[in-house]
C-alpha cells in the first residue's frame, strides 16, 4: 500500500451555506437532504482524522476512488449498510445505526 498523507483543503461549511440558501429552491433541496449530508460529513471527517485519500480508502475496502467518491457524495449514491461497514472499518471506526423516536408536539 502506497504511504500517501492527505491534506484536507480549507473549508467555510457555513459561509457555504449562508451563500447557496439565497439560490431558489435550495433550502428545500437541502433539508430533504439532511441525513444524507449527515452522514457524508461524518465519513469526510472520520477519513481525514484517519489521515486517508480516497485511494488508500479504497484499496483498504477492495474497491476503486471513484467508488469512494461517489461514497463521500450526499445525495448522488445510497451505500447499503455493508458498503458503511466497510469503509468505517478502512478509516479505523466502528458503523452505529440508531433508530431515534420522532418527537410528537402536543
Amino acid at each position: 500500500m502506497a504511504n500517501l498523507k492527505y491534506k484536507s483543503v480549507p473549508h467555510n461549511h457555513a459561509s457555504f451555506l449562508a451563500k447557496a440558501r439565497t439560490r431558489t429552491g435550495f433550502a428545500e433541496a437541502y433539508e430533504s437532504l439532511e441525513l444524507e449530508y449527515n452522514v457524508a460529513g461524518q465519513m469526510l471527517k472520520a477519513r481525514a482524522r484517519a489521515g486517508l485519500t480516497q485511494d488508500a480508502v479504497a484499496e483498504r475496502m477492495g474497491t476503486t476512488k471513484s467508488a469512494i467518491s461517489r461514497l463521500e457524495a450526499a445525495g448522488r449514491h445510497t451505500p447499503s449498510l455493508a458498503t458503511l461497514k466497510k469503509y468505517a472499518q478502512a478509516v479505523g471506526c466502528d458503523l452505529q445505526v440508531r433508530l431515534v423516536p420522532q418527537r410528537r408536539d402536543a
